[in-house]
């Protein structure tokens, strides 16, 4: 057996991997004390994992079995094999096999035995029900007041009021009522479940009938009386009480109880004195402490400290539960350390040994605080006093574990649970829960999670949503699946965001159908899914081809108050005309929207027109177009754009620039010419989008950037540079600046040839350039190796920073070039990038590991692929070849 000396040395493996969540004062003495070595470095996790923890070899494992020992002794001191047999019989069996199972104990059955069984297990309440009925009905033994007022106190703390009260008003039929004051049971039942005025009828009838209540109903009653509020009756009770000569220190405490909760708190203070006198006879311990709290309670704690001190030094009562009171009440406070210091001090002096409730209170509150240390030893004074802990006990040290790090020792305890009879709690399971996600266990976190709701416990929504993240992001959809079907078989209501999460998870995973069973169990509970959850599952059955449901789940969506986006009904429209009747599907849908939603017509028009551009069906769009303003609403320019680019992404290039030219006519806003020159752009037709910056310009329009951008980049991308170059001139003469992107698009030709530096050569003998137009040809010049004698990179960088604003696309460029005349050259770059502050994106890695994969380098080159695949990055479909 381990020895509490023993125990203490193995504190070093009660640890949290990290002090990282403990206070500053108290992080490096617990590093130390809860390490297995000092030296030893941890992630910087939430805890480490299991795994970590276990395999520190032989001796780790040993001191690990030695502390999961010394536990599991301590908590199985409870145990009484007796009752556990008693209790066992009382689950399994009914009737007639309940008592010959029972006979066979030959119990000799006590007012005692009866209280002990009774309070063994009183979380069972059926099974406490059963062994009371069985011990009343076997021959010799009667039960007394004690043993009603525990089954009446075991029930009203369970709140199964009704089946007391059932018991109440059907207990004469039992066989072993005569035997004990029929008047007295029933008085003290209603009392204890909270009636007193029920009580105080039945008390009536029993004086008129000449029968009087003995001391022990006297005063249940008179407690019961306080406790709900009937002061009033309370002096009527208690002189009834005197004058028949029960009155006792039981009387005076109730008293006191009854002044305290009226606040009467100075009536109470002149109450609690006169009970000194007679050597205190009449004063008991728990009179002082029920006026301890009550002074607390009124936030009057020097005065209670005061009064704890007086009666200490009177000698005339056991202070115990004073001081429990006092210890409670300071810690309730947040006087933690207050509390703990008065604890010293009476366990050296008076030898004093707290009750197991405030050992509990104090270990949870120093839990709460990260205190480990002080934690252990709290829970080793414990087992050096000889208290036995509990449930609250056994399940703060799971949750001490947890904390601790020790996620091995916590799990064997849990697996151990039901051998000392441990009822995990709510706290326990959210901590065993999240700590295990925390060490990526996600498999024994589900378990955990299971088990907690077959016990009837159902974690935190956190928890629930934490388990719920992790499964998705684990891939554990089956698990995830399995965990929303056994939450709704045990009536058991996640919130909505835990199911939308889910659903969502297996959209992302291409089960939208799945997903689309769990949204329809869930409307049938009226819960309703977010907008993302619509969202998800419309742009799942979009991406399926099937857009009869993704179109019925858009009108739902509206439905519920939810707006959709231009995007999501755009994808709906796509799916609709790839079907086998597009047409009739599209004119439904838009149907609809028009007949029943509360968006204006011209924004769902627009939504249509835009929605039948992307789908390259500029035939639908037009119609549409045509039918808003048969419908007398006036196109704006919005619709005029919309209508111009189906036609440019349909490729029907006459109509648009046909369509262009009437709209041009009647509108003068550049955002037209912008759509047009872009769109021609983008659909490669180079001389009519020239031709339309021409005749802009001829209207005194001057083009955006934009357009610049994309006609300078689309005549490089046909080899066209001279016309390039013409356009960068005439942009820069009408003051526009070079942006980032036509000197990256630039950089970018020069890297593959050296043709465009020629052009540019050509022409500033042709043409007078201007300095920005023959900046650029200089630095086009360098970056393609045309023009020689700049051969540190940093001068590079300046040349191009005098030409336009360096991004990541231009870094990337320079890094490219660099890696061409050598990786290592192009590493020391990316080095001095990062020291920048540039943060690289997927191209600067596949620029690396092109270099070294290129340079025969594949060991350095996997390396940094690694840390490519960790930033969410994948490699080029080139670079991929190459390596």
């Amino acid at each position: 057996m381990l020895t509490l000396r023993y125990a203490r040395q193995t504190r070093a493996f009660l640890s949290p991997p990290s002090a990282a969540a403990a206070a500053a004062a108290n992080a490096t003495a617990t590093l130390f004390l809860f390490s297995s070595s000092a030296t030893e470095i941890y992630p910087s996790s939430p805890s480490a994992s299991t795994n970590s923890i276990t395999s520190n070899g032989p001796q780790s494992e040993m001191h690990r079995n030695d502390i999961v020992c010394y536990f599991r002794e301590w908590f199985l001191s409870r145990k009484k094999p007796l009752f556990d047999s008693i209790y066992e019989i009382l689950r399994t069996h009914d009737g007639a096999a309940a008592d010959i199972a029972l006979s066979r104990f030959n119990l000799h059955l006590s007012e005692t035995l009866i209280l002990d069984v009774l309070n063994y297990e009183k979380k069972d309440v059926l099974s406490c029900l059963k062994f009371f009925d069985w011990a009343g009905r076997q021959p010799g033994f009667h039960h007394t007041r004690a043993t009603f007022t525990a089954i009446f106190r075991i029930l009203s703390k369970a709140k199964l009021m009704s089946l007391m009260f059932e018991f109440l008003q059907n207990y004469m039929k039992q066989r072993y009522v005569h035997k004990v004051r029929y008047y007295n049971i029933l008085v003290i039942g209603y009392a204890v479940a909270g009636k007193p005025e029920t009580a105080l009828q039945l008390f009536g009838r029993m004086r008129f009938v000449g029968v009087d209540l003995d001391a022990f109903a006297y005063h249940v009653l008179m407690n019961s009386l306080v406790e709900q509020g009937y002061y009033d009756v309370v002096e009527t009770v208690a002189k009834e009480i005197r004058v028949r000569g029960f009155q006792n220190e039981v009387t005076h405490s109730i008293m006191i109880k009854s002044f305290c909760k009226q606040n009467e708190l100075e009536k109470g203070a002149e109450y609690l004195h006169s009970l000194v006198q007679d050597d205190g006879e009449q004063l008991s311990g728990i009179a002082v402490g029920t006026y301890v709290d009550a002074l607390c309670k009124d936030n009057q704690f020097e005065r209670a400290a005061l009064l704890v001190e007086e009666f200490r030094k009177m000698g005339l009562v056991s202070m115990e539960h004073a001081y429990g009171m006092w210890i409670r009440d300071l810690v309730k406070a947040g006087k933690l350390d207050g509390a703990l210091e008065f604890l010293k001090d009476k366990q050296a002096i008076e030898g004093y040994v707290p009750d197991v409730f405030r050992y509990n209170m104090l270990i949870c509150r120093l839990l709460k605080e990260n205190r480990f240390e002080e934690v252990y030893d709290m829970l080793e004074d414990m087992k050096e006093k000889d208290v036995l802990p509990d449930d609250v006990t056994m399940n703060a040290i799971l949750c001490f574990l947890c904390k601790a790090g020790r996620m091995d020792i916590a799990m064997d305890l849990y697996d151990s649970s039901k051998e000392f009879g441990l009822s995990v709690n709510c706290m326990a399971y959210n901590y065993l829960i999240n700590t295990l996600l925390g060490d990526v266990s996600v498999d024994e976190a589900y378990r955990v999670l299971r088990n907690s709701i077959e016990q009837g416990y159902l974690p935190g929504q956190r928890t629930i949503s934490f388990i719920t993240d992790v499964l998705c992001r684990e891939g554990k959809l089956d698990k995830l699946k399995e965990l929303v079907l056994f939450t709704l078989d045990h009536n058991i209501m996640p919130n909505d965001l835990a199911y939308d999460k889910f659903i969502s998870a297996l959209c992302r995973a291409r089960k939208v159908e799945e997903g689309y069973m769990v949204h329809g169990l869930l409307n049938t509970l009226n819960k309703s899914a977010r907008k993302s959850t619509y969202m998800d599952l419309i742009s799942g059955f979009s991406k399926s081809s099937r857009g009869d449901i993704a179109g019925r789940l858009l009108i739902e969506m509206q439905e519920k108050g939810y707006s959709p986006s231009r995007r999501l009904v755009r994808e709906v429209i796509g799916c609709l005309c790839k079907t086998d009747n597009p047409e009739n599907q599209f004119f439904r849908l838009l149907e609809m929207q028009l007949s029943r939603y509360r968006m204006s017509a011209s924004v769902i028009y627009n939504f249509f027109i835009d929605g039948a551009g992307h789908a390259r069906k500029p035939e639908l769009a037009r119609q549409v177009y045509e039918m808003m303003k048969r419908s007398g609403i006036k196109p704006d320019l919005r619709s005029d754009i919309l209508v111009l680019r189906s036609y440019l992404n349909g490729n029907r290039t006459a109509q648009a620039l046909n369509l262009f030219r009437d709209l041009s006519m009647t509108s003068s806003k550049k955002k037209l010419w912008h759509t047009m020159i872009i769109g021609l752009c983008k659909a490669k037709k180079a001389v009519y989008a020239s031709q339309v910056m021409d005749n802009m310009k001829a209207h005194n329009l001057i083009p955006s950037i934009e357009c610049y951008e994309e006609l300078i980049k689309l005549y490089c991308d046909l080899g066209q540079y001279y016309k390039a170059i013409d356009i960068v001139n005439d942009m820069t003469q009408i003051g526009r600046p070079i942006s980032s992107f036509v000197g990256n698009v630039f950089l970018l030709h020069a890297l593959k040839s050296r043709k465009l530096y020629n052009d540019w050569s050509y022409l500033s003998h042709d043409q007078n350039l201007t300095p920005a137009c023959w900046m650029l040809g200089h630095v086009i010049g360098v970056f393609s190796g045309s023009i020689e004698g700049y051969h540190e990179d940093e001068e590079l960088e300046k040349l191009i920073q005098q030409c336009f604003r360096i991004d990541i696309y231009t870094n990337n460029m320079l890094l490219r070039r660099l890696s061409n005349m050598g990786i290592d050259r192009a590493c020391k770059f990316y080095n001095r990038l990062r020291e920048k502050g540039y943060e690289p994106n997927r191209w600067t890695y596949d620029i690396i590991v092109h270099g070294f994969a290129k340079d025969g380098r594949t060991a350095e080159a996997r390396v940094w692929v690694e840390e490519m695949f960790r930033k969410g990055f994948g490699l080029t479909e080139v670079t991929q070849k190459i390596i």
